[in-house]
């Protein structure tokens, strides 16, 4: 997921048309699918099965979007099969925890899943995803954004199929920029907003919270500095090659701690997540933030309702990433959700077919549209119904072909768990000591020899 809590989001169509542009192989996805498992049903269902499966998709919480989609995939099967939904604890880490726990003990219902990126590998390498056939592999990867492509994919192979993608833009308000003399059509660095921002005493915003908010941050600064957390992962996690502390990982550090004490940034800037960073930039002390693309749908509902005068959102700008040098083009944020099919479930033809219907460009653009969540596929970027809700479309486009997904690990949880714990509070982060501690912590946690 994209770690932010669930946009304000605005209404929208409850349908959506081909989009121009579609590739051909999802415009024919939904329209085939009762062919393509007509011949499959007995085979699948048994002679005496008493009528056509139910799969149980499991699903984050969100605003109606992927029950909705449920409905239309199980209208599209013609009877072949219904998907129903079930529902996940809100927060990433307690979603993974409970999917963990039932797989482990071999649960066939769960047909389908909604993954956060960063815990694919864990699952794939666990046994917990039935592979992707490659015909399915080849259809679901065409026109998709380089990050969703990258986040589903494990030990060279596609493991979940791309859903939607999520990353961060750089939010500003454009008088506060004009007054600062940026020029906002070109690449910025963190210094420059620092700067600009020090001149007008406006806030930068991000999220400075020791949770997974704190990881992203801390991965997109890496990464935009030529870097990785783990620079190398290897079969033995305890001799993994960690970067926290080359060249790079001292830059990311630097970056962080000088945001973390510019006098420009919230009170509570170890505690703030992304509502607090839409907060703080939707006042009128609001000059710079990187957030999700919901704080746009989030400001134009509040002046629905009456909470925010129409200037404010009228006076957004949006940008790529902000570099941390100015020559090396910035990686940002990757989240969003994927879909992996249960290593156990009775249905595993049906549920690849589900996911191809559920993850089709039509469906993909209804969810974009109504409940904020951008696409994996570029083409829906070129919707005329997405781009009138989002006008930001493109630059996030741009961005997800241009972000990184943060370590790709079986170990995830332990690397992430380490980095919150060392890096946090980000005003107390030592350039020349914090990556190191957060390296030797991680290592002894991955060797066994510490519990976070």
């Amino acid at each position: 997921m994209s770690h932010a809590p669930s946009p304000g989001n605005r209404p929208g169509r409850t349908s959506t048309g081909s989009a121009p542009g579609r590739s051909g192989r999802r415009r024919a996805r939904v329209g085939a699918l009762a062919s393509l498992v007509l011949a499959s049903t007995l085979a699948a269902c048994g002679g005496g099965s008493g009528g056509p499966p139910t799969l149980t998709w499991y699903i984050n919480p969100d605003s109606g979007g992927q029950q909705e989609i449920a409905n239309r995939c199980t209208a599209a099967a013609n009877g072949q099969y219904t998907i129903e939904i079930s529902q996940l604890p809100r927060d990433s880490p307690s979603q993974r925890e409970q999917l963990v726990r039932r797989l482990a003990a071999e649960d066939s219902s769960i047909d389908l899943m909604s993954l956060d990126p960063p815990y694919i590998p864990e699952f794939a390498q666990a046994g917990f995803l039935a592979p992707v056939p490659p015909d399915v592999a080849s259809r679901v990867s065409d026109g998709v954004v380089e990050s969703a492509i990258q986040g589903s994919t494990w030990d060279g192979k596609l493991v979940a199929i791309p859903f939607w993608a999520n990353t961060q833009l750089l939010w500003y308000r454009k008088s506060v920029a004009e007054a600062a003399g940026l020029d906002m059509s070109q690449p910025v660095t963190w210094d420059q907003l620092i700067k600009a921002a020090k001149s007008q005493h406006k806030l930068i915003g991000a999220q400075g919270i020791r949770s997974e908010s704190l990881t992203v941050w801390l991965n997109a600064l890496i990464e935009s500095a030529g870097g990785h957390i783990i620079e190398k992962v290897t079969p033995k996690p305890e001799d993994y090659q960690f970067g926290l502390t080359s060249e790079a990982g001292v830059r990311a550090a630097e970056v962080m701690r000088d945001v973390a004490n510019s006098g420009e940034v919230g009170a509570a800037f170890s505690t703030s997540n992304e509502d607090t960073s839409a907060t703080g930039f939707e006042s009128a002390d609001g000059g710079f933030q990187v957030n999700w693309p919901f704080v746009w749908p989030r400001a134009l509902s509040a002046v629905d309702a009456g909470t925010l005068d129409k200037s404010v959102p009228d006076d957004y700008g949006w940008a790529l990433y902000p570099r941390v040098d100015a020559d090396t083009p910035s990686k940002p944020p990757y989240g969003g959700i994927n879909l992996g099919i249960g290593a156990f479930s009775e249905h595993t033809d049906f549920a690849f077919e589900a996911a191809e219907c559920i993850t089709s460009d039509e469906n993909q653009a209804y969810y974009f549209e109504t409940n904020g969540n951008p696409a994996s596929s570029k083409a829906v970027y070129d919707d005329p119904a997405v781009l009138k809700v989002f006008p930001q479309a493109p630059v996030i486009r741009e961005s997800l072909d241009a972000a990184a997904p943060r370590p790709q690990t079986p170990y995830y949880s332990e690397v992430s768990g380490g980095i919150q714990r060392e890096y946090h509070p980000p005003a107390d982060v030592d350039p020349k000591s914090t990556p190191q501690q957060a390296t030797d912590l991680i290592a002894a946690v991955l060797r066994g020899d510490q519990l976070l």
